[in-house]
């Protein structure tokens, strides 16, 4: 028995950071119910282009979306009166509502916490927003950036001091994500001790500037933060004679002195502080780097036993040994082609089941209904609002 099975997620979220959150409480077992909006679905084609593709082409891209795993897929009319009585029904049964609207949205919709909580009084309903359910940003809209800028990472992001760059990443996303699917099992938790719900506000803003927790512990006096792109001498990115790189982080001094040895500049040892000669021994270790391949020096860096790794790209990533070995890597097939998928990052046990991968908009719309005991007639009719 997986650990979430027998939680019901009802699943309105449509930007990563939710998605990101209903897929971990998917994988781990719980039954989420995506609930899509028709018209939602055909503005999100035309901007990214899939309005011009088969419905077979799209139902191989919602396949491949990592993110819509191991979720059922309801379509439903948010502004249709019986679109909105059948999702109170189904909320009836859960015991989560995930949703990434801003706030007071889904309280014009008819699906705000008051009213689903008078359905449901125990149910646990997670808000994600750029900066919260208060506060003087409370309306702003806007992405992962924003949610950087604001929180002040996006500040310490690059290594160029004269300006900062954007991350390459979606970082306020994915921590933003996996915070609220934490909060939302604890408050779970919580329900099981006292029975009660509570909506769950979790903003993209707080959960970024938990990114700065290591920077302001070691510099409680903000004025000392080191700027932006100063780093030690014993971390670096090496670029080799091959043109790719390798990382090292050889910060404890045992590994910093068997790294110096490695490398031929025992005279370094000694000078792993001292902040007046970082300049020259990046600049020496630029050079020594760059006289042989990566590969030369993986076998090198590996026979002194120091902190090493060569800079992965994605497509050696998903073939490294390591990363198949953690279960980080799933292959599959469909009826048509195969299929690549990420692992979840944290199991209890066995490596992550694919119980069924994306399912295109509105495939699960009529088993749900009928689930739901919701007469044939009345299916008929909304199954009609997604076609």
């Amino acid at each position: 028995m997986s650990a979430l099975e027998g939680i019901r997620v009802v699943d309105f979220s449509k930007f990563l950071p939710g998605p990101y959150c209903t897929w971990l409480l998917a994988d781990m077992g719980a039954d989420v119910i995506r609930v899509e909006n028709p018209r939602e679905i055909a503005k999100q084609a035309q901007v990214f282009g899939w309005d011009k593709l088969s419905e077979a082409e799209r139902a191989g891209l919602r396949e491949g979306d990592i993110l819509a795993r191991n979720k059922r897929s309801v379509m439903l009319d948010l502004s249709d009166a019986d679109a909105l009585e059948a999702i109170k029904q189904l909320v009836a049964t859960a015991d989560v509502v995930v949703e990434d609207y801003r706030p007071g949205v889904m309280d014009k919709i008819g699906l705000g916490y008051a009213v689903l909580k008078a359905i449901k009084p125990d149910l646990i309903y997670t808000s994600l927003t750029l900066c919260g359910q208060t506060g003087p940003y409370r309306d702003k809209p806007g992405h992962d950036p924003i949610a950087l800028s604001i929180a002040g990472v996006l500040s310490r992001i690059g290594e160029n001091p004269d300006e900062p760059s954007f991350s390459g990443i979606p970082a306020a996303d994915v921590v933003t994500g996996t915070h609220a699917a934490f909060a939302t099992l604890s408050a779970l938790h919580e329900r099981n001790r006292n029975g009660q719900g509570r909506h769950v506000d979790v903003a993209m803003t707080d959960c970024a500037m938990s990114l700065l927790v290591n920077v302001l512990s070691r510099y409680p006096d903000v004025s000392k933060i080191p700027a932006r792109g100063t780093r030690r001498a014993d971390i670096g990115l090496w670029r080799t004679r091959d043109d790719l790189f390798i990382c090292t982080t050889d910060m404890e001094p045992r590994y910093w002195r068997d790294f110096c040895i490695a490398v031929g500049r025992p005279e370094f040892i000694e000078a792993q502080n001292d902040t007046s000669r970082r300049p020259e021994i990046r600049a020496a270790l630029e050079a020594i780097f760059a006289a042989r391949t990566r590969a030369e020096w993986l076998e090198i860096l590996g026979a002194a036993g120091t902190q090493f790794a060569p800079v992965l790209d994605i497509a050696e990533a998903l073939d490294d040994p390591h990363n198949r070995a953690r279960g980080m890597v799933l292959d599959t097939r469909t009826s048509t082609r195969d299929v690549r998928h990420i692992g979840q990052p944290v199991r209890l046990g066995d490596n992550t089941e694919i119980r069924n991968l994306g399912r295109f908009p509105g495939s699960d719309t009529e088993e749900v209904l009928a689930e739901l005991g919701i007469a044939t007639e009345r299916r008929e009719r909304l199954l009609g609002q997604s076609h």
